[in-house]
């Protein structure tokens, strides 16, 4: 089973390959050892889960990051006028052009 370890700003910081059998707490162990902390220091920096896990909860909330009230459609501020082809206004006013005829 794939283990990451993620720091506070829920950024994975190192991974690893441990047999499915050993869970969390082995993982967690592995990494302690690693960064040579004993375990109060290392739970108040650090945070062990399986890679699924970490998936599952990081999209949940980048989902709703995205998805919620806060949600900013870009596309809808666009002015008209960006585009080369379209007129200046968006009103419908002559834009300026004057053709022959």
């Amino acid at each position: 089973m794939k283990w990451v370890l993620v720091n506070r700003f829920d950024e994975i910081v190192d991974t690893c390959e441990i047999a499915s059998g050993v869970g969390v707490s082995g993982a967690k162990t592995y990494f302690r050892k690693r960064k040579q902390m004993d375990v109060e220091s290392f739970d108040k920096l650090w945070k062990v889960m399986s890679k699924t896990e970490y998936d599952r909860v990081f999209k949940n909330n980048l989902y709703d990051r995205q998805m919620g009230k806060m949600k900013y459609e870009w596309w809808k501020d666009e002015e008209s006028y960006l585009d080369i082809e379209a007129p200046i206004t968006q009103s419908g006013e002559d834009d300026g052009r004057k053709t022959k005829g």
